[in-house]
């Protein structure tokens, strides 16, 4: 089975306060700092339109996913100083969903459960 079938994308929204996007970019740059140091992290990306940040993310598992955020937790809590989290899909395989719904459930992330696609 490969790393990817295990992938676990997640998919989080801000919404930036006005006159607080330059803090946002500051930021963004410790979050990918923190997170090109891990092994389970696949994919790691910003993208700005106006006021709104989306970050592109996959980690290889739950267990990815939840080292994760322990690495960049507190690169999180100043983000939310100045956004609001205003919306987060978490996409991947049932029994990797699973084991994310209660750490995860303060979020109210919404989880989409992988059906079909094409096999790497």
């Amino acid at each position: 089975m490969s790393q990817l079938s295990q992938a676990i994308s997640i998919n989080p929204y801000f919404k930036v306060r006005p006159g607080k996007l330059d803090a946002f970019r500051e930021v963004m740059k410790e979050c990918v700092a923190r997170t090109s140091t891990e092994d389970t992290n696949l994919y790691y990306d910003f993208s700005v339109c106006d006021d709104q940040v989306f970050c592109r993310e996959a980690y290889v598992g739950a267990a990815g996913v939840l080292r994760h955020l322990e690495n960049v937790g507190s690169c999180i809590e100043e983000i939310l100083t100045f956004s609001e989290l205003y919306r987060i899909e978490i996409h991947g395989p049932k029994a990797e969903l699973d084991q994310l719904r209660e750490p995860l459930a303060d979020l109210n992330p919404e989880f989409y459960e992988h059906v079909t696609g094409v096999p790497r």
